[in-house]
C-alpha cells in the first residue's frame, strides 16, 4: 500500500493547513508540521501522522492514511550530501516490513522533521 508513496517534499504552512483539514482532524488536534510531495501531503499532528494521497488527473479524489505514532516502530533520516542533493526519511510501521519513504528537497528541514517525529514517537 505504501510502496508507491515517493517524491520530493517542500514544507507547507501549518496554520493554513489547519483550516483546510477541519473535517479530518479531531477536536483539539493541531497540525505541527507538514510537507507537500507533488500533490500529496505528509502531515504531523500532535496525535498522529496523516498522509493524504491525491488521486486522478484533477486530484479531487483523495485517500487519507492515519498512522498513530505508537504504530511507528522506528525511523531514519539521511541528510543531503554533495552529490546526492535530496534528504530522505523512512518510517517503519508495525506489521509492515516495507517503510514509508519520502525524499525532501535540499534545504528542507529534515533534522527538524526527525525531531518532530521523535518528539511524538518516543513519548
Amino acid at each position: 500500500m505504501f510502496q508507491g508513496l515517493f517524491g520530493n517534499a517542500g514544507e507547507v504552512n501549518a496554520r493554513e493547513l489547519q483550516k483546510d483539514l477541519e473535517a479530518v482532524l479531531i477536536e483539539g488536534e493541531k497540525v505541527v508540521q507538514a510537507f507537500r510531495i507533488v500533490r500529496d501531503l505528509f502531515i504531523f499532528t500532535d496525535r498522529r501522522l496523516v498522509l493524504i494521497d491525491k488521486q486522478g488527473l484533477t486530484g479531487r479524489k483523495a485517500e487519507y492514511h492515519s498512522i498513530p505514532y505508537h504504530s511507528i516502530t522506528h525511523f531514519s533520516v539521511e541528510t543531503a550530501g554533495t552529490f546526492d542533493m535530496d534528504a530522505e526519511m523512512k518510517i517503519y510501521i508495525s506489521g509492515n516490513p516495507v517503510p514509508i519513504e519520502r525524499e525532501f528537497k535540499r534545504g528542507a528541514d529534515i533534522i527538524g522533521v526527525q525531531k518532530t517525529l521523535a518528539q511524538f514517537v518516543l513519548r
